[in-house]
C-alpha cells in the first residue's frame, strides 16, 4: 500500500491529573530527520522512543513532541531534602566562623548545592510511563492512517498518469507504421529529382533504406516500455513503502520515451512523446512525497 511522506497525528489522554499530549508531524525528505521533544521527566525514554520511531516512520523529516500538563500545583512545586540541606549549612557555618565571616547568605547557598532541591516533574512512576506510551502509540496509529490517506491519493493519480503514457503508446504504435512509405516515397523523390531515376542502383537503394528504416525502428522500446509501465503498476499494489523503487523504475520509464522521441521522425510521434514526457514529470513530482 502506496504511504505519503506527509503526515499528521495527535492523540491526547488525562491521567492522574495530568494530560499526556502526543504529536506527530511529517514532511518528505530522502532519509529520516527526527526532531524529538520531551519533557525532561522523560528524558530517560529518549533512546527507546527514537527507536521506535525510526522502525515505523522510515522516512521523512519528522517532529515528535510530547508534552504533559499537571493540573496540581504540588505537582509543579519542589521538595527538599532538609537532612542534606542541614549538613551543607553546618559544613558552611564551620566554614565561615574559621574565616570570620559573617555568612549572611549561607541558607540560600546551601539551597543551591545538588540535590537538595528536587522537582516532582524529573521523574515518572511506571505507571505515568505506560500512560505516555499509550498516547504515543494512538498518536502513531493517526499519524499511520493520515500517511496512509494520502497516499491513497497519490495512488490514484499516478495510476492516472500512467494510463495517459499507456495511452499515448497505443497511439504511437498506431502511427509507427505509418512512417516506412512515407519515408520511402521522400527517398525516391529526392534521389529523382537529383539523380534520375534511371542512374538509380535499386539493389543499393533497397539495402540503405533497409539500414535506415532499421535504426527508426522503435519496436524494442515500445516493448520495454510497456514492460516498465506495468511493473510499476504492479509494485503500486505492494504491500510494502516502494517509493524509492518507484522512482528508479520512472527513470527507466523516462529512457525508453526519450528514445522513442529520437527515433521518431514523424511530427505526430514527438507530440505524443512531448504528452509522455509531461506526465512523467508529474509522476516523479508526486514519488517526491512518496515513502
Amino acid at each position: 500500500m502506496l504511504k505519503s511522506m506527509t503526515g499528521f497525528g495527535i492523540s491526547v489522554t488525562d491521567f492522574a491529573n495530568a494530560k499526556y499530549t502526543v504529536e506527530i508531524k511529517s514532511l518528505n525528505s530522502k532519509f529520516l530527520e527526527l526532531a524529538l521533544k520531551l519533557p525532561k521527566s522523560f528524558a530517560d525514554k529518549e533512546f527507546s522512543l527514537r527507536t521506535e520511531c525510526s522502525k515505523l516512520i522510515e522516512r521523512g523529516k519528522v517532529n515528535v513532541s510530547v508534552t504533559v500538563e499537571y493540573s496540581e500545583v504540588e505537582k509543579k512545586t519542589a521538595s527538599i531534602d532538609t537532612g542534606l540541606l542541614k549538613n551543607y549549612y553546618t559544613q558552611l557555618r564551620e566554614a565561615a566562623d574559621e574565616l570570620n565571616d559573617s555568612g549572611s547568605n549561607l541558607l540560600q547557598l546551601a539551597l543551591n548545592f545538588p540535590d537538595v532541591v528536587k522537582f516532582a516533574e524529573d521523574t515518572i512512576s511506571e505507571e505515568e510511563w505506560i500512560q505516555m506510551h499509550k498516547t504515543f502509540d494512538a498518536a502513531m496509529l493517526n499519524f499511520q492512517k493520515f500517511r496512509a490517506d494520502e497516499g491513497s491519493v497519490l495512488q490514484r493519480d499516478l495510476i492516472l498518469r500512467i494510463n495517459n503514457i499507456y495511452e499515448s503508446l497505443l497511439k504511437i504504435e498506431e502511427e509507427a507504421p505509418k512512417r516506412i512509405p512515407v519515408i520511402k516515397e521522400r527517398l525516391a523523390n529526392l534521389l529523382d529529382e537529383h539523380i534520375g531515376k534511371d542512374n538509380v542502383d535499386q539493389n543499393r537503394l533497397e539495402q540503405e533504406l533497409i539500414f535506415y528504416i532499421d535504426k527508426l525502428d522503435i519496436t524494442e522500446e515500445k516493448i520495454r516500455l510497456r514492460s516498465h509501465c506495468d511493473y510499476f503498476l504492479a509494485t503500486l499494489k505492494s504491500p510494502d513503502a516502494n517509493g524509492k523503487k518507484l522512482g528508479f523504475i520512472s527513470q527507466e520509464i523516462g529512457r525508453e520515451v526519450n528514445t522513442i522521441g529520437s527515433k521518431a521522425n514523424d511530427a505526430h510521434i514527438q507530440q505524443l512523446v512531448v504528452g509522455m514526457k509531461e506526465e512523467l514529470e508529474k509522476v516523479k513530482e508526486q514519488l517526491l512525497n512518496v515513502l
